[in-house]
């Protein structure tokens, strides 16, 4: 998937600690789904949380975050133009999607810190290259 902010198969951990890292909130990256298996994970930071979104594909191919009881669903040709909707107020997330955190700036982040302990929890579960 060519996204700069997509990061794969990364856990949960991995995810918090680069979207902490960064500290803003609404900054967000994507993932794929540690227990739904098709699924994709668009994670936003607001606060010291995380909130994530699960983003489901339908049988025509078009993507949409899955919605509670009585919210109505958005369908997104691609994934650039769901994330670009979200990118503005009022969508229905916690917070606008802000600072995309890519994983080139999750390498730098890993260069910033070598040798400290964060770097360590970092590569643990997070392979930047």
């Amino acid at each position: 998937m060519d996204l700069p902010y997509y990061h794969g198969n990364i856990s949960i951990k991995t995810c918090e600690n680069l979207l902490l890292r960064k500290g803003k909130n609404g900054c967000y990256l994507l993932r794929d789904s540690e227990s739904v298996a098709g699924a994709l994970c668009l994670c936003i930071l607001y606060g010291r949380l995380v909130y994530t979104y699960r983003i489901f594909q339908n049988i025509n191919g078009l993507y949409m975050i899955q919605a509670g009881k009585g919210v109505e669903e958005k369908l997104f040709a691609n994934l650039r133009e769901l994330i670009s909707n979200y990118e503005k107020s009022n969508q229905g997330l916690v917070h606008h999607l802000t600072y995309s955190v890519t994983k080139e700036l999750c390498n730098e982040m890993l260069m910033q810190s070598k040798g400290s302990m964060k770097r360590v929890v970092l590569e643990e579960t997070y392979e930047g290259n």
